[in-house]
């Protein structure tokens, strides 16, 4: 895979599309992966995969980390961001913490709300310290 920043962060805006999908078709995200006409880059089936295959560890982990926030009130967008980089915190060894937090909070703030980079952020950092220490 590319360690060039643009393709990945390319793929991590694909995968959060891919996310959103399936929460608002209620589908599961390899359902929506699977019902693509075309693969995806292989970073973003990483991605969507990991988020699928550990959903209900991710979601217990940001609603620890997410202290006065049930998982299911986040806006949906914050929900799923903070998914993606969790799921790349616990799938995704090679890449730094520091730039899962940073395009985690780039995506937020681009997507969501105006708080929502710090949200993320806040949340993430907690959430790091657990996955890796």
């Amino acid at each position: 895979m590319s360690t060039d920043p643009a393709p990945r962060h390319q793929s991590r805006e694909r995968a959060l599309t891919l996310l959103y999908e399936a929460e608002l078709k209620g589908e599961r995200p390899e359902s929506v992966l699977a019902a693509l006409p075309m693969a995806p880059d292989p970073y973003v089936t990483t991605l969507v995969t990991a988020v699928g295959e550990r959903m209900g560890e991710i979601d217990a982990m940001l609603g620890e980390a997410a202290i006065g926030w049930d998982v299911d009130r986040m806006a949906v967008v914050d929900r799923n961001v903070l998914r993606l980089a969790a799921a790349e915190l616990l799938a995704c060894d090679d890449v730094p913490t520091a730039v899962i937090l940073n395009e985690a909070v780039d995506l937020a703030s681009a997507f969501s709300t105006a708080d929502s980079g710090r949200f993320v952020n806040g949340v993430l950092a907690t959430v790091a310290v657990t996955v890796r220490g």
